[in-house]
């Protein structure tokens, strides 16, 4: 639904993103799991999903099972995106990560979605 990309993680990131994800999620009431990284705890994190009426989930301490999708994701991205490459420059591998997501959702194909890519499952379901 949305992503940020930063050479550290931060507040002012977390922000951006979660923007991101409200613009498109306009009228929905969602359920937004994460893991419990320290940007997730704060205050001011859990007052944007609150005003923005998405529900807080998280996974249990040490348990990565609880958010295998997002896990395999990240597996693949990495294994197909940027494993055995060196970047000279931060903006060269957040070119190449943008390119790949685009690749992911529009382009490539997942046996699990009947041999389409996430979003022509989606808009196949939809129509």
């Amino acid at each position: 639904i949305a992503y940020d990309l930063a050479r550290s993680p931060n507040f002012e990131q977390i922000t951006r993103m979660m923007k991101q994800a409200v613009a498109r999620l306009e009228g929905a009431k969602p359920i937004l799991h994460s893991d419990q990284g320290w940007q997730y705890q704060m205050i001011g994190y859990q007052n944007i999903l609150r005003e923005n009426g998405i529900q807080q989930s998280m996974s249990r301490k040490g348990n990565c099972l609880d958010n295998s999708a997002m896990e395999s994701f990240f597996g693949r991205l990495k294994t197909e995106c940027y494993y055995g490459k060196r970047f000279e420059t931060f903006e060269q591998l957040e070119k190449t990560i943008h390119e790949y997501i685009h690749y992911y959702n529009h382009e490539r194909i997942q046996g699990k979605l009947k041999g389409l890519s996430p979003v022509n499952y989606r808009t196949q379901s939809l129509n």
